[in-house]
């Protein structure tokens, strides 16, 4: 691919704000090409970037990038009907307790084989991340495409994670670039997207949103990567948690139709919180200056070890606002994707933690590791 193609781009998309202009779908897609074929000049590709979000992306140009990330990327179908692929923000947590990465093996031991993806951390919040946790907690983060597949067609395991590195190394090589430009860009958009495993007959995607702006961009941007149903959940910070007061506003579409906005109260499935989200425990500070005002002086490896203390808590059954996220975001969920009434959902959430079957499925993924090295 010419080299050319990305300066064209940057002439129409970085001229100011009076002159700027959108490119065509295909001109987004080639130019991202470029940018993840490693052929443009790092400062370049930064330039594009930081201009197109500066103008702000158009669909067309959503479109095209993620079909570039698509199309560089290593997606496979795993031996399951169905999947529940799990989209938390790349840029991790700093201002609550993240417990999603706990999620997986809740879905999975009521029989919906469930996916989740990330990185260690990346620009420029730095927050604690799904993979962050799962290392910690002992949970194999170094997976192939093929050992993420084989552990959802356990039946005594059902989810995995797997690593952007594993699934899209051309983007994750881009990592340290995107640190040095600060700011978000449309990478941040759309790598959640990408769905590195898929199931054979459905797959459905649970992600989060902030900016009322998002949801029917996430919304036709899913149907573009080929979800069957979509849950968009106004998430605390971003992610698929709503807060645990007031109603949760989400979006949606099931099978494929047009997006709906609905509202669930935690007050109906009896969640009475007084708490937001899971609060940060004592942490550690980091001896390093913060970068800024996004970045945070908190020691990540202190936050994960908690996170992870919190997390177990909630398998183990323990009342608080760990394990009402956990029942809150998952009968959401379930409800939308299964069509079923929230109440039934929460019900069925409910039963898996409280009989021990959801902590069950999640070590019975670190077990699986520690016989194959005695072997």
């Amino acid at each position: 691919m010419s080299k050319n193609m990305l300066r064209s781009a940057i002439q129409k998309v970085a001229t100011g704000p009076e002159f700027s202009k959108n490119i065509t779908e295909e001109d987004s897609y080639n130019s991202m090409l470029n940018i993840l074929d490693s052929e443009s000049d790092p400062i370049q590709a930064a330039i594009y970037l930081i201009a197109m979000r500066m103008k702000r992306e158009t669909m067309d140009e959503n479109i095209g990038s993620l079909k570039a990330l698509i199309d560089k990327s290593n997606i496979i179908t795993a031996d399951v009907d169905e999947l529940l692929d799990i989209a938390e923000p790349y840029n991790g947590f700093l201002r609550n307790t993240p417990i999603s990465a706990f999620l997986p093996s809740v879905f999975s031991s009521i029989g919906i084989p469930c996916v989740t993806h990330g990185v260690e951390t990346v620009g420029p919040k730095f927050g604690l991340t799904t993979k962050k946790i799962l290392e910690t907690a002992g949970i194999k983060v170094s997976n192939s495409s093929q050992e993420a597949s084989d552990f959802l067609g356990n039946k005594d395991i059902g989810w995995s994670y797997i690593d952007q590195e594993k699934f899209c190394k051309p983007l994750y090589d881009l990592i340290n670039l995107r640190t040095r430009m600060v700011k978000r860009t449309v990478l941040t958009t759309i790598e959640v997207l990408v769905g590195p495993i898929r199931g054979k007959d459905k797959t459905h995607l649970l992600t989060g949103y902030v900016h009322a702006a998002y949801p029917p961009v996430y919304s036709d941007l899913a149907k573009v990567s080929g979800f069957d149903s979509a849950v968009l959940v106004k998430g605390v910070e971003g992610g698929v948690s709503p807060a645990l007061r007031g109603d949760g506003k989400v979006f949606y579409y099931y099978d494929n139709s047009e997006m709906q906005e609905t509202k669930f109260n935690p007050k109906n499935i009896s969640i009475e919180q007084n708490m937001r989200a899971v609060p940060l425990p004592e942490l550690e500070k980091k001896e390093e200056i913060k970068l800024d005002e996004i970045s945070s002086d908190i020691n990540v490896d202190d936050f994960s070890s908690k996170a992870v203390e919190i997390g177990i808590d909630a398998l183990n059954g323990k009342d608080g606002p760990a394990k009402d996220t956990l029942v809150y975001t998952g009968a959401i969920t379930l409800s939308i994707i299964k069509n079923i009434d929230f109440n039934d959902a929460a019900v069925q959430i409910r039963k898996s933690i409280d009989s021990g079957k959801a902590k069950e499925f999640f070590y019975n993924a670190i077990w699986i590791i520690i016989s194959k090295c005695l072997k």
